[in-house]
């Protein structure tokens, strides 16, 4: 074992962990919170110490684990490689702006024909995202009726010309104020919020924006770094669309080449929606590193969804159904963490419904963890490829290639 190191071996003692949100315009402060509550709470469960320190000097957002796990001492650092602001600044539309986004998007979908090809892959992700176009649609309605009877009214007290007019402004500013209303309350009904995330990735029709690839280019440059450093594992994880960031991120640093330090190099991937932009037509890019990064030894990629998460592609390989697995694929090892099996039944009952919640589920305690134990992974003593070394993937995988477009770049 002499001069072997951590990509040999699978032995970590130090660990450095990047972590890439989804659509999340709260980043930096919800997923320090989710470690620093779960986390322990996990390490009770299951019979292991952990610890959530400070956030490192030199990093803008993140925190530092030290974990007694299996009788091995292990620290890691965990960086929030934030784009709130990316995402803040594509939510900040008006009432009008939104309700046009929305029919754009609607037809990026319907003209593209993903819609329908999503539809036949998984229904939960696909209603997710018909729920912003119905609910809008619902509450353009509601403000339709309540303008028009505020202007019946209005005409009724002062009948002539002089009331039609009046009933007509009056109800107008009704129907206004009644969609502003509907859009100060959607932490309740999170239909503005769905629609700007839809329309973000759907903008381009599955491209890039300029805006965010710069910002991806200074991640890659972030995680490059750690790798020209002395850490035995570097991990990155992508959560939901933050996956589709990590593929793109990935494949090109892997491309420029790899220093030639021994840091394994390794990919989780948690509740992706990679076929929501991986099916449109512009999205070459994304399917060329799809690809590429499903047939390298550079890194283990490890996809965990589960089944009751009804806003994410459970058990689709995103690199198969997008239509470009090529003979020499090896990843990603596709898994589920079947909330059903490692929820206890009365927690379970409590949280079936909250889809919401449970799309965040990934990053927070099981009762009864099974394979799947987040911070196992990223604070325990193996590298992801050896915690996975000869899983199986889940027998309930979809591997069917569903997508109309699959040409790359």
């Amino acid at each position: 074992m002499t001069g072997l190191g951590p990509r040999e071996t699978g032995q970590v003692r130090r660990r450095r962990v990047f972590y890439i949100p989804g659509f999340d315009p709260l980043q930096t402060r919800r997923y320090r919170q989710f470690y620093r509550v779960e986390g322990p709470r996990q390490a009770a469960i299951s019979g292991y110490a952990l610890e959530v320190g400070a956030k490192p000097a030199g990093m803008a957002h993140g925190w530092t684990v030290t974990a007694q796990v299996d009788g091995e001492e292990v620290r890691s650092e965990v960086e929030v490689l934030a784009w709130a602001d990316i995402i803040g600044g594509s939510m900040r539309r008006t009432v009008a702006a939104t309700y046009g986004q929305m029919l754009r998007t609607a037809w990026i979908y319907v003209a593209s024909g993903a819609l329908f090809r999503l539809g036949r892959l998984r229904k939960g992700p696909t209603l997710a995202a018909l729920y912003p176009v119905v609910m809008l649609s619902l509450q353009a309605v509601f403000a339709a009726l309540a303008g028009w009877g505020t202007g019946r009214a209005v005409a009724w007290v002062l009948p002539g010309w002089a009331g039609i007019a009046l009933g007509a402004g009056l109800g107008l500013a009704m129907v206004w104020a009644v969609l502003r209303a509907f859009q100060r309350l959607d932490r309740r009904f999170l239909a503005y919020y769905l629609m700007h995330d839809y329309a973000f990735s759907a903008g381009l029709w599955g491209a890039y924006p300029a805006v965010l690839e710069a910002r991806m280019a200074a991640f890659g440059a972030r995680i490059r770094a750690a790798l020209e450093e002395d850490w035995d594992e570097v991990l990155v994880v992508g959560h939901s669309s933050g996956a589709i960031l990590g593929v793109s991120i990935l494949a090109d640093l892997i491309r420029a080449g790899l220093p030639g330090r021994g840091a394994a190099l390794s990919f989780l991937s948690l509740g992706q929606v990679v076929p929501m932009v991986s099916f449109l037509p512009e999205a070459r890019k994304l399917r060329g590193d799809l690809a590429y990064l499903s047939a390298r030894d550079e890194l283990a990629w490890v996809d965990v969804t589960a089944p009751g998460d009804g806003c994410a592609f459970a058990l689709c390989d995103p690199v198969a159904v997008s239509g470009v697995a090529g003979e020499g694929k090896r990843w990603p090892l596709v898994m589920s963490c079947a909330f059903t099996q490692t929820f206890s039944p009365e927690r379970w009952r409590k949280m079936r419904f909250r889809w919401f919640r449970l799309h965040f589920q990934y990053m927070c305690a099981f009762d009864r963890p099974g394979d799947y134990d987040y911070f196992r992974i990223t604070a325990g003593p193996l590298t992801l490829r050896a915690r996975f070394a000869g899983r199986a993937p889940s027998r309930s995988r979809i591997e069917r290639a569903l997508s109309g477009y699959r040409s790359v770049a």
